[in-house]
């Protein structure tokens, strides 16, 4: 990876809980337009492009479909399907054919629609065989394995985490773009929410709604050149280890361990140099594994830490400042990109109301599956 590179333009579309009449394409080309602009580009300058797999409007040849919606003609053009991890791995990708000289300035886009007519595409994989028959049905039960495993083993609390998601409730009061804005949440409402799945609560489960975000990724050369203050890709790493929970190699050590440590290293920093934890949270008990995983506390101590810190944007450990997935919203994959996205409006200094004061490293994560596929980067503040 070139760890030169910068992400010079980021976009996103306030998540919605239902789209009307909207499409795919037409969502990626409004936030794809907006990062471009926030760069400070004209289009004729994208020469690489990066998208998720999920386009409505076409089953296959999705890089080919989107350049053309966009009036683009990249030299480099891909597909990236790590689930929530997408986003984050699109980052170093293009940091990568950057530096292989395949392109100079990478879109990595992603949005998603959700009408009340779409249809669900039939689950047609491994899965179905292993766990399905036997009731671990989707990602709900999934995660609850993972929480009860956690909380048998290391006496995690369903307090400690919902202190955790209050956290960022309190962080989402101050993002007017997040869908939980102006709903203020206390630990008692978590707990005293409908139990999704043991011992899950539909307050620590993440609500799924319609979306987008970009962001452009060029040469640390040309960034220098553009308006924006250029966040560097300092350091990347990505590990997957399985699909199927039933395949997990452990319930409560993730992929994410190897690919943080990996973007510590490429870095080098460690987490006492880490201003902002921008984590992915599709449910409360990611947050408890992934600081462990980061090495903000040993093994089985993530309950406690998330409860013992303060996680709020003025606090001395921000987790999440833009609400998380949880309190902004999971735009299907580009609710994952949504981290990038903050975690670059901190180290930019206009996140406004919710501004880490001096923020200069970040540490995004990206979770797909049911913690199997991980990608973290180490993001930093970069001189104009």
């Amino acid at each position: 990876m070139n760890r030169d590179a910068a992400i010079v333009g980021i976009a996103e579309l306030a998540p919605v809980r239902r789209t009307h009449g909207a499409t795919t394409l037409g969502m990626i080309a409004d936030v794809a337009a907006q990062a471009v602009f926030d760069a400070g580009l004209e289009p004729g300058a994208i020469d690489g492009l990066l998208v998720g797999p999920q386009v409505g409007e076409t089953p296959q040849h999705v890089p080919a479909t989107v350049a053309e919606y966009l009036g683009l003609q990249p030299s480099m053009a891909n597909v990236v399907d790590l689930g929530g991890a997408s986003g984050a791995g699109m980052a170093w990708r293009a940091a990568a054919a950057i530096s292989a000289g395949m392109c100079e300035t990478v879109l990595c886009v992603l949005a998603n629609v959700r009408e009340d007519t779409s249809p669900r595409s039939p689950n047609r994989n491994p899965i179905r065989e292993m766990d399905v028959p036997f009731g671990a049905s989707g990602a709900n039960v999934a995660y609850a394995l993972i929480a009860q495993r956690h909380m048998h083993d290391y006496g995690t609390t369903s307090e400690q985490l919902a202190r955790a998601v209050v956290a960022q409730r309190i962080n989402a009061q101050r993002n007017p773009s997040a869908v939980f804005h102006g709903v203020p949440l206390t630990v008692e409402d978590v707990l005293d929410s409908p139990m999704v799945a043991d011992p899950l609560h539909l307050y620590e489960v993440v609500m799924p709604c319609a979306g987008g975000a970009a962001f452009v990724v060029t040469s640390s050369a040309r960034a220098r050149e553009l308006k924006q203050v250029p966040v560097r890709l300092a350091g990347a790493g990505e590990k997957v280890t399985h699909r199927a929970i039933s395949c997990a190699p452990d319930l409560t050590i993730g992929p994410l361990k190897d690919a943080i440590m990996r973007a510590y290293r490429q870095a080098g920093v460690g987490p006492g140099q880490i201003d902002l934890l921008s984590l992915y949270d599709c449910y409360s008990i990611m947050l408890a594994v992934t600081v462990e995983d980061a090495g903000f506390c040993p093994k089985g101590h993530g309950g406690a830490w998330l409860a013992e810190h303060d996680l709020t944007w003025a606090g001395d450990k921000p987790l999440n400042t833009h609400g998380g997935q949880l309190s902004c919203g999971q735009a299907d994959l580009a609710g994952g990109m949504s981290h990038i996205i903050e975690a670059v409006r901190q180290l930019r200094g206009n996140a406004t109301d919710r501004q880490i004061a001096g923020a200069e490293w970040a540490l995004v994560t990206g979770n797909g599956a049911t913690m199997s596929e991980a990608t973290a980067l180490v993001l930093h503040r970069g001189e104009h």
